[in-house]
């Protein structure tokens, strides 16, 4: 395999909400991830709030998450720390603030304008992975600029002509120094978001009176528009036309970008991208072993986060059977469903060697606009070591040595 996680400690800054000092001030306003979704409901245009807040069907794949997250219990052990312990990570051979980080989000400039480059620069300043989605509102260019030490990139299929579009955005990110490529397998075809389908998100972005009223009526939200504009499918629009408009390039998406990565265009990927090369969407251990085989270098056990089909199991629950088989051949991760550092806890403890949290970031934006994305991660990084601390782990490492209590766990 690739450049595996290392096992040797670079001498880097280690970021802590310690550093922020606007940290007490917004933690007595918004103490946990909950204030802040309660916040972005109140300051969000109705659309962009439904558009990050949903999923798919009637949110049962959302709510599976965030039950089966809660189902799992740690049983502490006493007498073994005395202060908030270290929560930095390895991997990839580079070391991270905490075991957290930004998973690719297709449109987090609806939910707030310019909200690709604010979490590119928090997750830069925090030294965290920032993981830029294909169809986010940046070029991949531009992340490297903003998150040169910390920029993961995502790519979905684009297949035809021999994936030459594919292809291309593979060696875009490896000249703007990527470190990681991301490989989402889990869209094969595409699904309805009910909710955002009923408050008028429609690609191109086509706002009808409703959705302008909620604009004008938001001035945070407006106000970053009229700064940046909803720049979207950034990546994509140097394959349509450098004066292409969004109705253009969004047609170009939607024709594009559809079915999910072979076994077989995997392996070409692979042979493609010589630095690490992560697969997110993995639910079946036998997947993982196919993965482990190609020389794939990590894994995300992800059901997109309840956004593609709500009869999915959650990925709290697969997490453990995937590590298992895994063994130790490739570094295991998860994402859907993280709302706090005791879900972050759990993942550890259950097999994940890092978590990504999606809708804990768009709420923060919405919330706090700018200030947002520095506050979510100082509050997961704090809950992560208070409950990485309570329960007696000295390390996330540590954390595999908790007994769980886990009844949703799949058994395959």
């Amino acid at each position: 395999m690739h450049d595996t996680t290392a096992v040797t400690r670079p001498n880097v800054k280690i970021y802590t909400p310690a550093d922020n000092p606007r940290f007490p001030k917004l933690h007595r306003r918004f103490p946990t991830v909950a204030y802040l979704r309660r916040q972005a409901r109140r300051k969000l245009p109705h659309f962009a709030f439904e558009y990050c807040d949903g999923g798919a069907g009637a949110d049962g794949g959302i709510a599976r998450n965030w039950n089966a997250l809660d189902a799992v219990e740690l049983v502490p052990r006493y007498g073994v720390t005395t202060a908030l312990p270290p929560v930095d990570v390895e991997l990839f051979g580079k070391r991270y603030s905490a075991p957290i980080g930004v998973a690719p989000m297709g449109g987090p400039s609806l939910v707030f304008p310019g909200a690709d480059q604010l979490l590119a620069a928090a997750c830069q300043r925090a030294n965290l992975p920032y993981t830029l989605g294909l169809v986010g509102g940046m070029t991949v260019e531009r992340a490297a600029e903003i998150a040169p030490d910390v920029l993961w990139f995502q790519l979905y299929r684009l297949a035809r002509n021999d994936h030459a579009v594919g292809f291309d955005l593979v060696r875009r990110a490896d000249a703007a120094g990527a470190h990681v490529l991301m490989l989402t397998i889990d869209v094969p075809v595409r699904t309805t978001r009910a909710r955002e389908v009923a408050a008028g998100v429609t690609t191109p972005f086509s706002p009808d009176l409703p959705m302008l009223w909620g604009i004008a009526s938001s001035p945070g939200w407006l106000w970053s528009m009229l700064r940046n504009g909803i720049p979207r499918f950034a990546n994509l629009r140097a394959y349509v036309g450098r004066n292409a408009g969004i109705a253009e390039v969004a047609e170009f998406a939607r024709r594009e970008v559809k079915g999910a990565f072979t076994w077989d265009e995997i392996a070409r990927y692979r042979d493609r991208w010589k630095r690490p090369l992560v697969l997110k969407g993995i639910m079946h251990p036998d997947d993982a072993e196919k993965a482990v085989a190609l020389g794939v270098d990590g894994i995300i056990v992800s059901n997109h986060g309840g956004r593609q089909v709500e009869a999915l199991p959650a990925a709290i629950d697969a997490l453990p059977a995937v590590a298992a088989r895994v063994a130790g051949r490739a570094t295991v991760m998860m994402d859907s469903g993280i709302r706090s550092g005791a879900d972050v806890a759990r993942a550890l403890a259950l097999g994940a060697q890092a978590t990504f949290a999606g809708k804990a970031f768009l709420w923060g934006l919405g919330a706090l606009g700018r200030r947002g994305p520095s506050h979510v991660i100082d509050l997961l990084t704090e809950e992560t070591q208070a409950a990485l601390g309570q329960i007696g782990a000295r390390s996330p490492a540590e954390a595999r040595n908790i007994v769980v209590r886990h009844p949703g766990a799949l058994r395959f």
